[in-house]
């Protein structure tokens, strides 16, 4: 064979094998689709990483707070104790500061009496017999709720028969 058949057959060759090996080339309106699509996809990346974030942070803010809830519970206590003096003001004082700051936080402090039971806010802990009070409304708290962190233990009215 001569360089010029060479020539001809190895072009032939070429043309031959590389129509079908090669993908046509993707027109501009699928390459606009294909990159508007994962603008969207990145978006709602975006869009989903920034809920899981702000779930995450309720749910750390939620268990730093609850674990202040027995601290709370133990200055009650105290004070529940203490004669009133200068000390047992600052406690006091102590107290009211980190009530503030879980109600600042969105747990606000649930220690009201004279209103009706709330199965949502409220955890019965006892009944009495209150002539005063209609029945179902919480005549003493025992133990005040914070928000969605723990419910407020009451005591409730009785039904009257």
């Amino acid at each position: 064979m001569t360089t010029q058949g060479n020539a001809a057959n190895s072009a032939a060759d070429t043309g031959a094998d590389a129509a079908p090996d090669q993908a046509p080339a993707p027109d501009l309106a699928e390459l606009e689709d294909r990159w508007l699509r994962a603008m969207a996809e990145l978006d709602n990346v975006r869009k989903r990483h920034s809920r899981e974030l702000d779930r995450e942070r309720a749910a750390e803010r939620a268990r730093v707070a609850a674990a202040w809830l027995p601290v709370l519970d133990n200055l009650e206590l105290a004070l529940g104790h203490a004669s009133d003096d200068a000390f047992a003001q600052g406690v006091r004082a102590i107290l009211d500061q980190a009530v503030e700051v879980l109600a600042r936080l969105g747990y606000p402090r649930q220690d009201a009496t004279g209103v009706p039971f709330d199965p949502a806010v409220h955890e019965v802990v006892t009944v009495l017999d209150d002539p005063d009070a209609p029945p179902n409304t919480v005549v003493r708290v025992l133990r005040p709720g914070y928000g969605d962190l723990r419910p407020a233990a009451v005591a409730v009215s009785r039904r009257r028969e």
